[in-house]
């Protein structure tokens, strides 16, 4: 994934590098992803059962799979315990991963949704941002939190633009449910930027806090896009 020769690989990704987490481990630290993954499957292949169309099955499965590679991954990289390379390699995977939940959740919710030429028109947007995102975290695994986690955010609320098509569409419980997930999201970013609160760094850190919200926004908007697909079917 880098064009660096190894030895600088190995230096760049060690513990000591500038954006990589040196300090222990709280004893929670991924278990709530490493639980929620098996419950992601699980649920993905209910979502996929109520769709009525191919174009709407495969992009609720692009939601499923962007879902449990976001879950996955974080379990992996999170229980586990890695020397530098394998470090380094986790960690862009993970944050890679955020951008790609951010596509996959807005791909369901265009197709299902919006008009198919305002569908189109978002989801290139989307992805392409999804694209340089990932790129962005892949060659600087380092960068500053105060720099990629609002790049985050903004990604996710570009859909405030088509919250009124989500009403007339959807109903009232997509739309709330949506923007409860981005908030419950958004909320999770800034706590991660900030790393706080923080109410048990030996047990439940502030990254734990982190990954309950993105637990709970996932439900959310796992729900609503679930709604949206049931009354599809109609």
């Amino acid at each position: 994934m880098s064009l660096m020769t190894s030895d600088a690989a190995a230096v760049a990704a060690s513990p000591a590098a500038p954006g990589v987490e040196t300090e222990a481990k709280p004893l929670m630290r991924g278990w709530l992803h490493t639980g929620m993954f098996p419950a992601v499957v699980i649920a993905g292949l209910v979502l996929m059962a109520f769709t009525d169309s191919t174009r709407a099955r495969v992009a609720c499965g692009v939601y499923v799979l962007t879902a449990c590679l976001l879950f996955g991954v974080s379990a992996v990289y999170h229980r586990g315990t890695w020397g530098p390379r394998g470090e380094a390699i986790l960690r862009r995977l993970d944050h890679a991963n955020i951008f790609l939940i951010i596509a996959g959740t807005y791909t369901p919710l265009t197709v299902l949704l919006l008009p198919a030429s305002t569908g189109r028109t978002l989801l290139w947007a989307v992805w392409i941002a999804a694209a340089a995102g990932i790129a962005f975290r892949v060659f600087w695994v380092g960068a500053p939190r105060w720099l990629y986690t609002p790049c985050y955010i903004a990604m996710g609320w570009a859909a405030v633009f088509f919250l009124p098509d989500f009403l007339h569409t959807g109903g009232i419980a997509v739309l709330v449910l949506v923007i409860v997930g981005g908030l419950l999201y958004s909320v999770g970013g800034v706590i991660y930027g900030i790393k706080r609160p923080n109410p048990s760094p030996r047990f439940f850190g502030f990254h734990e806090v982190f990954h309950s919200l993105t637990l709970a926004a996932f439900v959310a908007h796992y729900v609503g896009i679930s709604l949206a697909a049931y009354s599809h079917r109609g």
